[in-house]
């Protein structure tokens, strides 16, 4: 009986006005993000000229790009909802108990439903360009690319963890963050970002966010390999929030969580 009220509970803070501004801040921002990254590969795919054929310029393109636009996302999104801007960061953080499975998949929905929207957006205001899909390499296996794929969301989901201790903010672990420090753990989690994309670009499309290349496979009506962007990354997530609780805070006391006023409450 307690547990059906405690479920009730939970369920309701997911329709509170701060939990629904939580949802729509990750919408925006995931939005942001997944435009600036796939509206990037558009781009440097119309620039690049038909006789380039190994140019390193479209993948430099697209990295600093991603760089930028997730540092922003992040950023914008810090104080409202926590800055997941990723299914697998919100895994992650679901799996370390700071934020509620209830809220969790809204979480999700808010982010798939931003990513399918900024590709449709980008189809549609673009002339028609296709919208570039991530896609693993001809000479790799799909164990392989989904192995990449959770290495590479390992690094960005344990920088998000580091930079988002409220210990290193400089406020006593109060879970209070200043602008500065906020604006500087985004820039840490972007450029751990671009320089992905420069690392495995080539591999996997260097994905690291199952958002990103759901909205990009729901507008090309592409879906092969789709199950790669998916279980590397919330493995690759859940091992870094394993690892992080254990390496850096094996006893410390549940804070104030930053991810939205929600209940920091696995059920």
């Amino acid at each position: 009986m307690a547990s059906n009220n405690n479920l009730l509970v939970h369920l309701k803070n997911c329709f509170s006005a701060p939990s629904l501004r939580s949802y729509l801040a990750e919408f925006i921002s995931t939005f942001l993000f997944v435009f600036t990254a796939v509206g990037s590969a558009i781009s440097a795919r119309m620039l690049t000229t038909p006789d380039v054929t190994n140019s390193a310029s479209p993948l430099v393109a697209t990295a600093v790009a991603q760089a930028f636009g997730l540092f922003a996302a992040v950023l914008i999104a810090a104080d409202v909802s926590g800055g997941h801007v990723n299914p697998a960061v919100t895994f992650a953080y679901a799996i370390g108990g700071h934020i509620g499975v209830p809220s969790a998949i809204f979480y999700w929905a808010s982010q798939l439903l931003g990513a399918t929207m900024a590709c449709l957006s980008l189809n549609l205001f673009s002339a028609g360009e296709e919208v570039p899909t991530t896609r693993i390499a001809v000479a790799m296996t799909g164990f392989g690319g989904a192995v990449m794929e959770g290495v590479l969301t390992f690094l960005l989901v344990y920088t998000v963890h580091v930079v988002s201790e409220p210990r290193l903010s400089g406020g006593g672990g109060c879970g209070k963050r200043g602008f500065a420090a906020t604006a500087l753990g985004a820039l840490a989690v972007g450029l751990t970002e671009g320089a992905c994309v420069l690392a495995a670009g080539s591999l996997t499309g260097a994905s690291m966010n199952p958002a990103r290349s759901f909205g990009a496979a729901v507008v090309s009506g592409r879906f092969k390999n789709q199950a790669v962007y998916w279980a590397g990354p919330m493995i690759g997530a859940a091992v870094a929030a394993l690892v992080y609780q254990i390496m850096a805070c094996p006893s410390v006391a549940a804070a104030e969580s930053r991810h939205g006023n929600v209940e920091a409450v696995v059920v």
